[in-house]
């Protein structure tokens, strides 16, 4: 009989690609996910694995098994869901993902709802940057989290997990309310209805010699403020990388450069700021295991939360 802890090391193998990596995540020692994955390939009673250098890859055998574990692995996350169904009501603790502006502006009252209805829930928030969510729901780290993806950084697939959208938000680019690096036309403010016929292209390139303020590199905001610039022809000249928005926008009022920013990270903007709406979106969504989607505490919180998204943002798009 084939280990299910044997499984998720094995999966985890295959998305990390090292055994130090899967050791790092998992909390192990190297030695001990190779002892146990050698246990696994006498199990099989075939080789799993094939070392290429530093890098262990799977064998034929290897990925078919992997396909076979995420199966198990959901009929397992539905298994528990189904049982904590059956028990009278909600309790324990409940670890969640969140980012920054999604923790400030949507999950205290989320958490408020369910401390009403849910007394004996511990739900455990604990900021994580969307790019890392999907190890640490599969290491078991997290079972809950909020994500976030952009028309220009669409989400990737993750092989055992599930997403479901939550809510859009207009992305705004940021300027110095200087009348030389005002763009043309109007400054838009939150709430002012969306001119779909700006040229989203025109309005930054207006700013393509400035400096320019982005997220630091890895991160999804990074990427999504490059490849926006890059589609409107030209690479931005980054000064400052600053994760957190309140702190951009203080930068930008200091003349300090430009940057593209989400709705909700434009709260409490001074009149130093111009504000131009753009034609893209970032959308949030939240991401669990896949089969754990009727979990009461899941289900739980995603109805929290979609009771606490202001009415002012969007609803999700359809592909999302």
């Amino acid at each position: 009989m084939l280990d299910v802890r044997r499984l998720r090391l094995l999966r985890e193998l295959a998305r990390r690609g090292t055994i130090a990596a899967v050791a790092e995540a998992l909390a192990f020692s190297p030695s001990a996910v190779s002892q146990q994955l050698g246990v696994l390939e006498r199990e099989a009673g075939l080789p799993l694995l094939e070392r290429t250098g530093r890098r262990v890859r799977l064998t034929p055998a290897g990925e078919d098994l992997v396909r076979h574990a995420e199966a198990v692995l959901e009929r397992l996350e539905r298994a528990e869901a189904d049982l904590a169904e059956a028990r009278s009501g909600l309790a324990g603790a409940l670890r969640v993902g969140s980012f920054p502006t999604a923790t400030r502006a949507i999950v205290p009252a989320a958490l408020a709802t369910l401390a009403r209805r849910h007394p004996r829930l511990e739900p455990m928030v604990s900021e994580t940057d969307p790019a890392a969510v999907a190890h640490a729901l599969r290491a078991g780290d997290l079972d809950v989290a909020l994500v976030h993806e952009y028309d220009f950084v669409p989400g990737q697939r993750e092989p055992g997990l599930t997403t479901e959208p939550l809510y859009g938000e207009a992305m705004y680019l940021a300027a110095p309310a200087a009348p030389a690096a005002t763009p043309p036309g109007p400054p838009v403010r939150p709430g002012t209805p969306h001119d779909a016929g700006r040229d989203q292209g025109a309005v930054l390139r207006t700013h393509a010699e400035a400096p320019w303020i982005t997220a630091t590199p890895g991160t999804l905001c990074h990427a999504m403020t490059v490849r926006a610039c890059q589609a409107a022809g030209f690479t931005p000249r980054v000064r400052h990388q600053v994760d957190e928005f309140a702190t951009v926008l203080a930068l930008v009022a200091a003349g300090q450069g430009v940057a593209v920013v989400p709705q909700l990270g434009i709260t409490g903007a001074d009149h130093a700021v111009d504000l131009t709406r753009l034609l893209m979106e970032r959308r949030t969504l939240l991401a669990f295991r896949s089969g754990a989607g009727a979990h009461p505490a899941v289900a739980a919180f995603g109805a929290a939360l979609r009771a606490a998204v202001p009415p002012e943002l969007a609803s999700p798009r359809a592909e999302a």
